[in-house]
């Protein structure tokens, strides 16, 4: 009886033992596999808000298909020279990316 409970046990090890083995490495996992694919779009929308010091601008804008975002308000990063000539209330054109999780305006004109 001994013996047949240490081979259960000792099946039961190597079998959790190769289960865990099988498990991805939730660090190496989501370097495989990023939560949001890097994308670039062209949009309208109308400017809410600006901090050209801080290079942000908040657009308001239809859906971006290209970007999966929804029709919404979002506040985008901005190098603070693209934003000199822009105010809220614009109606502007704009080229946003999305880089490694965050939204950045690349290209805009009013």
């Amino acid at each position: 009886m001994r013996r047949v409970l240490g081979r259960v046990s000792m099946l039961s090890a190597v079998t959790l033992a190769g289960v865990a083995l099988w498990q991805p490495v939730p660090a190496l996992a989501a370097e495989q596999q990023p939560s949001a694919k890097d994308a670039t779009a062209t949009a309208s929308g109308e400017v809410r808000r600006v901090d050209a010091a801080a290079g942000k601008v908040a657009i308001k804008h239809d859906a971006i298909s290209d970007l999966e975002l929804p029709a919404m308000t979002l506040v985008y990063q901005a190098s603070p020279a693209l934003l000199a000539n822009i105010k809220p209330g614009d109606r502007v054109r704009f080229t946003a990316a999305r880089q490694n999780g965050k939204y950045v305006v690349t290209a805009i004109s009013n």
